[in-house]
């Protein structure tokens, strides 16, 4: 029988090495701060240049995506009300034949990517791409609002369009490279170019640090920050590693372009070893994201806090882990980075499978290792957010939509630290 209330909470607690009695609401949601001048004001002399270039040129191509949809509109175009959402499949495989990317079916994919792609070079997400081609003054992206997030959109009816959250744009640009390859001549050419907008568009969303926002051009809110959470980060650095290596699916690039995507994945991993979290002076792992100037870990949507996360850490170091020439700097991280892992493993516990009253943590002796999606700074104890903002140390207490809804436990870390153990005898 499932123990209830009080006996399951002093169950998990001890089964977990917890005090049997503490505090379950510790603190509320602290909203991350989007980049702007005043910011930027306050970095050292020599940084603030690149900085308000940086937030002109995002701002400036804001207004031409904005103004070109504008105007399609104003020629009197009547388009549907949004793209519908995905559900399934992205309509972008990447494993087929190499053959299978120049047929009809899959020239279709390409040109419904090239329709949708804004005047930026990015993509919106949570889009079919095996539907319709773009109509005249239809939206770049399905109207999203985030409801959810409890961020205040400036405008309405403007989110998410360019982004690399959800596997877009860096999905995108993998499934044309395929399609060019496969078409090597004329005929790849629509696609070729779609590519290298699609690239560059990657390149002018990077910050003069290295980082790369979750939206761009900049939206504000969380989605300034520097995101490494759902691996979006790790898939855009993967991705320059594969443009810049001119290789396989890759080869057509132009040795400019690879050149500048190598220069951006140094920057790239530059920034990433330097936001790691030191915690009493050592190194432990990263936030879902990080403030974009100041690199301190910062919280995104109302149930996702400042925490460490052992999802994305885990990614993290399966990046560093994958460089053919590790600095020690690097070497440093990813051993600092396992030995965290290990540490906030948690044991004789269970994250139940859904029932009627939704899931539960139970005390189940013998189980694990697993391990929570997020872990407070200061105490390494599992914390977890509701969506009212409040942050818990019990996800027995969550509403049931957000306990349900949400990843709080996985065993994702146990094949970061398996290659962590092959990368040694390597090494």
């Amino acid at each position: 029988m499932r123990k209830t209330g009080m006996a399951l909470a002093l169950a998990v607690a001890l089964a977990a090495g917890l005090p049997a009695a503490q505090a379950t609401v510790i603190g509320t949601m602290t909203r991350a701060q989007p980049v702007t001048e005043a910011r930027i004001a306050a970095l050292a002399a020599p940084e603030r240049a690149a900085w308000n270039t940086y937030l002109e040129r995002s701002r400036t191509l804001m207004a031409r995506d904005k103004a070109t949809l504008a105007a399609e509109r104003a020629s009197g175009a009547a388009p549907p009300e949004a793209q519908a959402r995905l559900h399934g499949d992205s309509g972008m495989p990447l494993k087929q034949p190499a053959a299978w990317y120049a047929s009809p079916e899959a020239r279709h994919v390409a040109d419904n990517i090239v329709s949708f792609q804004t005047p930026a070079g990015g993509w919106g997400k949570n889009v079919n791409r095996t539907g319709h081609l773009r109509q005249k003054g239809e939206h770049y992206a399905p109207i999203d609002d985030d409801p959810s997030g409890g961020v205040v959109v400036a405008t309405k009816g403007w989110n998410y369009v360019g982004t690399i959250d959800n596997d877009a744009t860096t999905t995108e640009l993998a499934f044309l490279a395929r399609v060019v390859t496969a078409l090597p001549g004329a005929a790849g050419d629509l696609y070729r170019k779609a590519f290298d907008k699609g690239v560059s568009y990657l390149l002018n969303a990077q910050y003069p640090n290295g980082g790369f926002p979750q939206v761009y051009p900049l939206q504000g809110g969380y989605h300034d920050a520097i995101t490494f959470n759902d691996n979006a980060f790790a898939q855009v650095v993967d991705l320059l590693a594969t443009v810049a290596a001119r290789q396989g699916d890759f080869a057509f690039v132009a040795p400019e372009l690879a050149a500048r995507a190598q220069a951006a994945h140094a920057r790239a991993i530059k920034v990433l070893v330097a936001s790691q979290i030191r915690v009493n002076g050592q190194l432990t792992g990263w936030c879902q994201q990080h403030d974009a100037l100041t690199l301190a870990p910062v919280g995104a949507r109302n149930f996702e806090p400042v925490s460490l996360s052992t999802s994305e850490t885990s990614r993290l170091l399966k990046l560093l882990m994958e460089l053919p020439q590790p600095t020690p700097d690097i070497v440093a991280a990813i051993d600092a980075g396992t030995a965290w892992l290990k540490r906030v493993a948690v044991r004789d516990v269970a994250w139940g499978a859904k029932g009627e009253n939704g899931r539960f943590l139970e005390a189940r002796p013998g189980a694990g290792p697993m391990w929570p999606r997020m872990v407070d700074i200061a105490t390494m104890k599992p914390i977890f957010g509701d969506r009212d903002g409040t942050i818990h140390t019990d996800v027995n207490e969550l509403s049931k939509e957000r306990r349900d809804g949400y990843g709080w436990y996985g065993t994702g870390p146990a094949s970061a630290l398996a290659a962590y153990e092959k990368w040694k005898q390597k090494r």
